[in-house]
Parts: structure tokens; sequence; C-alpha cells
């Protein structure tokens, strides 16, 4: 892999594309009907979170928000996290999906490895959307009933979602290869009424029948009342085990008009569950109305969404990008679905799928662009991409060199924008913008109306140095509340226990001095070697450079003499050995990209290095591990996509750490 500088500039917008962009449109807007001029990107930025009323309230207004009960006040407080946004509105969501659509054109593009390619029209998804509200609504679901589902990264999820959205009801979904305690742990805290499912899923090439796991599930849920089942897997699955269910054309069976309930701007929109890798997942509420401020303002300005465009993002329902996603309607984008596994047969097919689908925006994670470029893939030569204007990355930093294969080897004029947020805000509150520059290693911009800063020991903002990301301001999507944390102590203590009144993310973060960012990975999983802490990404970015590996996990373990033990564990490409050749490269490389300090105490080949279902490292938790904790302790088994990988790390502990 070759080298290139952190920084190094890449691309930059033409002055055409700047004129056509939606942020353009905005200050346009801004000027001619607010008086407000602004010459670039951070001088729009930096009002829009000194002056957070006056920017939100010109976001309503902009996007024409229909609002049933007006809104008299904007934001009732600055105190966090006790403030909220236009307390008097009254609004839904799904009203704002079907507003103004081209009833002909495609809202929807989907297919999976079960499932060919198929277009659904704004017609179809409003006429099965108001079939399933009325089923729902014989089913006795009403305004703040919980409505879950156990579903694939398919059309009918959305359905599922919307019409649950149109009747003020709450929803939460779950991927099809979450284990059954996993699932069984997120939706028995908020009490589901109704479960929408499928009988199974194909993935890789294999099928999974789940009609046994949903009987275990319905077992745990005593407030359920009735199960929709999807024939996915099979067309006539056998249903007979479970209770009170019908099947997915069955509930379409009744045509009917769509109707809205009108329910309190933060009012519960749904639950999302955090990644729960230790304990119970933290079910985390998120509003109507600030789910759907937010993700007009990130997806119309940060990611330059357009009617014509067709937005697709890599996701299962059990991420939070699924819900971001979907939020792509709102811009009258036509989305795209695709369900089954990213690499099969290889990492060719989504670029394939790319190519058949006449995407414009490709939203993927960092690890699989980092795969393809060890893959050796070109598939800007292989593939036709001539509508693709931008490629999106989240889960993990997209190291420079990440962003220079996409040049060489994708498309020369591309807008690469990296981003960085969270299931806490449902969004990515660093981003792109189509109007700056794209920069080696960097993300963009801060996103508009969010108060990012970097922030030292001290509680003091900083420039060009590594410190916690910080939101000093209110934002809309943060969470209203976590389910069954009356006394709000779970929310405190998960955001607000280091700066009291500010959010703390839990990421490392510089901002440089030209207003972009670079994120270093999670604060708490620093490699902290004779006082000078980096972050793991940094690592791993060393590590990359070394052909015969493929991945590679590290852990800082402190030692009582203040000193701490940080082994390298290593996953080998398919052919290729540990050799103490190879052991010295990777250490010769993290002494130049890293520091000689932060040469790792012992390099281990594990066979495998475990993941959560979304793909991201499980440091943390093997750092418990790793200190003698047991795997039951520190490990929800059933949120990861590969936990027998854990079974080494166990032994490693045994046998090599208590040693040290």
């Amino acid at each position: 892999m070759s080298e290139i500088k952190e920084g190094t500039l890449l691309w930059e917008p033409d002055e055409k594309r700047k004129q056509q962009s939606n942020i353009y449109d905005y200050m346009k807007w801004l000027k001619e009907h607010k008086n407000l001029h602004f010459d670039d990107y951070h001088s729009l930025w930096k009002w829009s979170v000194n002056e957070l009323e006056e920017f939100w309230a010109s976001i309503w207004d902009y996007f024409d928000i229909q609002a049933k009960h007006p809104y008299k006040t904007v934001l009732t407080s600055y105190q966090m996290p006790r403030a909220k946004w236009f307390p008097e509105a009254t609004i839904n969501y799904t009203e704002h999906i079907f507003r103004d659509r081209d009833e002909h054109q495609p809202a929807i593009i989907h297919a999976s490895e079960l499932r060919q390619t198929q277009e659904v029209t704004w017609k179809e998804l409003y006429r099965d959307t108001a079939a399933l509200q009325q089923t729902f609504q014989n089913l006795g679901v009403t305004k703040g009933d919980r409505v879950v589902a156990y579903v694939a990264n398919i059309y009918e999820s959305i359905v599922a979602f919307l019409a649950s959205a149109s009747l003020g009801a709450i929803w939460s979904s779950a991927s099809p290869d979450f284990g059954t305690q996993s699932v069984i742990d997120r939706f028995k805290q908020i009490e589901p009424k109704v479960m929408v499912t499928v009988d199974g899923y194909r993935y890789g090439g294999k099928d999974f029948d789940r009609t046994s796991v949903v009987e275990n599930i319905q077992s745990e849920l005593p407030t359920l009342e009735a199960t929709i089942v999807i024939p996915y897997l099979n067309k006539n699955p056998e249903v007979s085990r479970l209770k009170n269910v019908s099947l997915w054309n069955d509930a379409l069976a009744k045509p009917g008009i769509l109707t809205y309930e009108h329910v309190a701007f933060n009012d519960p929109l749904w639950v999302l569950f955090s990644s729960g890798t230790t304990g119970k997942p933290k079910p985390i509420v998120q509003s109507q109305g600030g789910i759907l401020l937010e993700h007009l303002k990130a997806l119309t300005f940060h990611a330059d969404l357009r009617k014509d465009n067709r937005f697709f993002w890599f996701t299962t329902t059990g991420w939070m990008m699924w819900n971001f996603l979907v939020g792509g309607l709102l811009t009258g984008s036509t989305i795209i679905l695709y369900d089954g596994n990213p690499g099969y047969p290889d990492k060719r097919m989504l670029w394939k799928f790319a190519e058949d689908t006449k995407m414009t925006t490709f939203g993927t994670s960092a690890s699989f662009i980092t795969g393809c470029m060890k893959d050796d893939l070109n598939p800007g030569e292989e593939f036709d991409l001539s509508h693709l204007e931008s490629i999106s990355s989240t889960g993990s930093p997209l190291p420079p060199e990440g962003f220079q294969w996409c040049y060489d080897h994708v498309k020369e004029d591309l807008w690469i924008a990296s981003a960085s947020g969270g299931t806490d805000v449902c969004t990515a509150f660093i981003l792109g913008s189509p109007i700056l520059s794209v920069y080696a290693g960097e993300l963009q911009c801060r996103g508009l109306g969010a108060k990012i800063e970097s922030f030292d020991n001290d509680a003091k903002p900083q420039i060009e140095k590594v410190g916690e990301l910080v939101l000093t301001e209110p934002f809309p999507s943060m969470p209203i509340y976590f389910w069954n944390d009356e006394d709000g102590s779970r929310l405190h203590d998960s955001y607000f226990d280091v700066f009291p009144g500010i959010w703390r993310h839990g990421d490392y973060l510089k901002i440089t001095e030209r207003h972009t960012c670079v994120i270093y990975g999670r604060s708490d999983a620093t490699i902290n070697r004779g006082g000078i802490r980096i972050g793991t990404s940094e690592i791993y970015r060393a590590v990359d450079h070394v052909s015969e590996v493929r991945d590679s996990l590290i852990v800082d373990i402190p030692k009582g003499d203040g000193d701490s033990y940080t082994p390298l564990f290593v996953l080998m490409k398919d052919g290729e050995e540990l050799t103490d050749d190879v052991k010295k490269t990777i250490k010769n490389q993290i002494r130049i990209h890293c520091s000689p300090r932060h040469v790792p105490s012992g390099i281990y080949e594990a066979p495998d290095l475990p993941k959560t279902l979304n793909g991201k490292k499980l440091e943390i938790p093997i750092k418990k591990i790793l200190m003698g904790k047991s795997v039951d302790e520190v490990v929800n088994k059933g949120s990861l996509s590969n936990h027998d990988s854990l079974n080494y790390f166990v032994r490693f502990a045994n046998e090599q750490v208590e040693s040290k």
C-alpha cells in the first residue's frame, strides 16, 4: 500500500458543483429571506452554532415543516440533558416522507441474495404503507405503542416502519442475524404490542431459518399481541408454532388512505439500542421532530441529496445507518437497499450493484474500503461508475490511504465524505460538504448546528491537538431519554459524567486550523505508553501497510508500576504466516508511523478478531478479558458476528497475561 500524508489535498469541487449544491441554495435563501450573508462554509457553521435558535428556526422554515400546531418556542433551555425543542409543535414524520412526490418515480430500489433487483415507485410505497397502517389499527396499535421488527434490510421493513411512525407508535428493529438472547434483551425492555419478522434470511450463500428463534422471542415477550411474518426465506413458511400470527400479504390485503397522527415534537419516534457488547443494550429514545429536522438537514446539506439522486448505504436493520438511510426518503431521493454479505461471492459484488442501480452515493464502512484495497480491486476499470458522485464511509476512521485508493481505483472526480457520529444521535455530526475540498484522512467539517469541540483534560477547546470530542450545546436528535431510566441517571452517566452539562461522545478528535477533523478512535481504548496517548486507529493504519496482515487489534493493559502491556493481535491473510520477519516489519511500521514508544509488547496471531454485528472491533471487552474478567461479565455474545473468536482470547488471558 502506497504511503500518503494525512492532510494531502486530493479533490476540490468545481464552481458548477458548488452552485448546484443544496447548501449553496440554502445560503442564497438565507440571504434573500433572512438578510444573512455567508461567504464560506465555516462562517455559516459558526453562525449555526452561535445562533442556535435562529439556525434551527431557519431549518424549519426552509424545509416548510408541516405542523398541526405551530411552535412558539425553539428551545426551552440550553442546559443538557434537559433541553427541549419546539415544545408546542405537533408533527408527523411519515407525512413528510410522502409530500410532493412524483408517484411514478422510484422511491426504493432493493435487492438481496434471495431477490433480484427491483424498483418500487412512490405510489406503491404509499399504497403498501396505507394498507399496513390499517392492519396495525385493526390490531389496536395507537400512539405510544411499541412495534418491533426482527427483519432483514428489505422493502417490507421500510413499509412497516413508515406505517408505525404514521400512527405515532414507537419503532425498534433488530437484524435477523442477532442471536436470540440479544433480541430478547432489546425488545423485552420496551414491551412491544406487535412484532414484524422474517421467517429467515440468506447470508454468504447459506440459508438461516429463524422461525424457531421467533418462537423463543415470542415466549419472552408477554405484552406481544400479534406477529406479522414476512415470507422471505421461504414462500410458504411454517408458522404453525407461532402465536397470533398472520402473513405479510394478508396484512396488505385491504388498500386504504394513509392518515397521520400528529404527535408532540418531542414524542418518541424509535428506540435504538447501543451495540450492547457489555450488559443489556442501552435503549436510546429519539424524537419524531428531532430526527425529522436533523435528517433533513444532514441528508440535504451534507449528503447533498436531491430528487434525482440514488442513495445507498450498506447496513442492516440493527445499525443506526439503516434509520439514516430511510431518512433519505425525506429528500425525495431514491434509496437503495441490499441484504446479504457485502463480500459474497467477493467484494466486487457491491461495485457491480452500484453499476446496475446507477448509484450516485455509495455509503459503506471504512473496513469495506480497506478490504477492497487489500484485495487489490480496481472497480473503476471493471464497472461503469459514471453515475457515482460520492463515496461516504463511517463505522471507523478511514485512513488517508483509503481516500487515495478511491481516487486511484474508483474514480478521479469523486467527492469522498468520511463521517462520524453514532447511534446516540442517529446521525453524523462530523461529516461532508459538497462545497469543501477533500483532504486525505480528514473529515470535511463539523455539521451545521453541532457545536463540536476537542477538549483537553481541563475542558478547554483546542486546535491542532487531539482531545475529547464534545458537544457543548444542545442538538435536536440527542436522546430525549433512555427507556426505563426514570431518574435520568443512566443517560447522565453515559454522556455527562466527565464534563458536567457537556456531551462527551467518547471519541478522540483533532480539529485542524482549516476546520477539518480527524478521528483517532475511541478515547476509552486509547494507547498510553510513557505518558504519550494515541488512538488505536493510528496503530491500525501503520499495520495496514504490512501486506501479509488482513486485520489487527491492539489493547493497552495497565500494570501496577505505571507502565502498561500492549499486545497486538493480527489476523493473517490466507496462506500467510506470522514469521519473525513479518513481526519485524510490523514493529518498524509502527515505529515510523506512530513512535518507538508505541511498538507493542508482543505480536500474536489470532485465528479471528471479534467484532460486533455492525463490524466494530471489540477493543474494550478484549482488554477486560485480558485483565481477568470473565466473558459473561464483559461481552453479550449475541451482539457479536463471531463469538467463537473469544475463545482464543480467554486462553491467551490464562496462558500469557498472567505471566506479564
